[in-house]
């Protein structure tokens, strides 16, 4: 596995919100070393969500302090619980936490850097762009927000970059065009992007339609982003007819697993594909979150990828698991 993961005990040292639906958490682990963490990193955070143990992926916000993490949680009513879990939160709690684990894998040797961030996706990208900035990279960021209010961390950024730094604000009409800004940027820019799932999807297509390298778009999203609402559903397995409810606050895997259905995964974002299971049928629709499946895939609907994608209704899938007969 690409993320094997450690744990350790952890104290929440300080708590601040940066915007009205935005919450800063400052975490002192009691045992990881912190210096090693690449930029761009992020770390699972283990949580008690409507009565039973789960987990939640936070990107860890700028430079690195050697004796902390710090974080950001959108609250976010919608979800599956774990913002709500995290805002319940007061400094001196007890948590446990992951060890750090990056997925942007940037090039550092580029001249030209195209960063684009979307609401909490900015968490990741404070890191990068100030990672970028000490070594005196040629780099824009693009940001876009809802509101102004809703800007978390402006400040910062604004000092570090000035001029350099976009804000897009829909609430002011001001709208980020994609195409007009991969249009402009030089033929060896590295265009790094971290957003809710219709801004990746936007950007992968810009991207491939520039003709641009696949592998010069680096992107990471959130499992919690989708294009239907967050809600139960029913999964039908083919070999047995069983089904399993998925309850708001459980991802897919999760049910399966709790089932005894033994589905294979990595990263939980939706990155990999190593949890993908067959679909056989759609009682509704499928809720595609993930970045791992093509535009054309997902349009099929043969796979999906459980640890973060849903459904509506009801979907029949074929895990391959097979119980052993008794």
């Amino acid at each position: 596995m690409r993320f094997a993961e450690t744990w350790s005990g952890c104290t929440v040292a300080r708590i601040r919100d940066i915007t009205p639906s935005i919450r800063e958490f400052v975490l002192q682990p009691d045992q990881h070393d912190i210096s090693t963490a690449a930029v761009g990193s992020h770390i699972q955070v283990a949580l008690t969500i409507d009565g039973q143990r789960d987990t939640r992926c936070y990107s860890l916000v700028g430079d690195f302090n050697p004796a902390a993490y710090r974080i950001a949680v959108r609250r976010a009513e919608d979800s599956r619980g774990g913002s709500r879990a995290m805002w319940q939160l007061t400094e001196g709690a007890r948590i446990k936490v992951s060890n750090p684990a990056s997925l942007f894998e940037i090039d550092w040797t580029r001249k030209h850097y195209c960063l684009i961030a979307g609401g909490i996706g900015i968490t990741p990208m404070l890191g990068i762009a100030s990672a970028l900035a000490r070594r005196d990279a040629d780099l824009v960021m693009h940001y876009a927000v809802r509101s102004r209010a809703d800007a978390a961390y402006l400040d910062e950024l604004s000092a570090l970059l000035g001029d350099r730094l976009g804000l897009y604000a829909s609430a002011e009409a001001e709208r980020l065009d994609i195409d007009a800004v991969f249009a402009a940027s030089p033929p060896d820019t590295m265009a790094i992007v971290c957003g809710p799932i219709r801004m990746l999807e936007a950007a992968r297509r810009s991207w491939a339609h520039a003709g641009r390298a696949a592998s010069d778009l680096r992107f990471e999203t959130f499992g919690s982003s989708g294009l239907l609402p967050t809600e139960s559903f029913r999964v039908r397995i083919s070999e047995s007819g069983e089904e399993i409810e998925v309850p708001q606050s459980r991802s897919m895997l999760a049910a399966l697993n709790d089932a005894g259905y033994e589905i294979i995964s990595d990263c939980q974002r939706g990155e990999c594909g190593v949890c993908a299971v067959d679909v056989v049928a759609v009682d509704g629709s499928i809720d595609h979150r993930d970045v791992f499946f093509s535009d054309a895939q997902k349009h099929e609907n043969r796979k999906m990828c459980p640890c973060v994608s849903r459904a509506v209704g009801t979907i029949t899938v074929d895990t391959l698991y097979r119980r052993e007969a008794a």
